[in-house]
């Protein structure tokens, strides 16, 4: 299982409807408008890098979604170079 953030800017005065979107994507745990540089945050878990690469492209896609940045999660202890 992999486990991401997806942070999100979206046009001005539509996160309420990027976030009702959102809600019905599978593989979204939670999602929520924050303050900040960005306007929506969505924990997402996916079987693989490749169905979470085809889910992050899709909201990308969106309507009302400017760009998106992906947060992928690690196992803590891992030996990364």
């Amino acid at each position: 299982m992999v486990s991401a953030c997806i942070l999100i800017r979206t046009r001005h005065g539509e996160y309420g409807k990027v976030v009702e979107r959102l809600k019905a994507l599978e593989g979204v745990t939670r999602v929520f408008p924050v303050l900040g540089r960005y306007d929506v945050v969505v924990d997402f878990e996916a079987p693989d890098m490749a169905k979470l690469g085809k889910s992050v492209l899709k909201i990308s896609r969106m309507a009302g979604v400017v760009f998106t940045e992906t947060l992928i999660g690690i196992e803590e202890g891992e030996e990364r170079c």
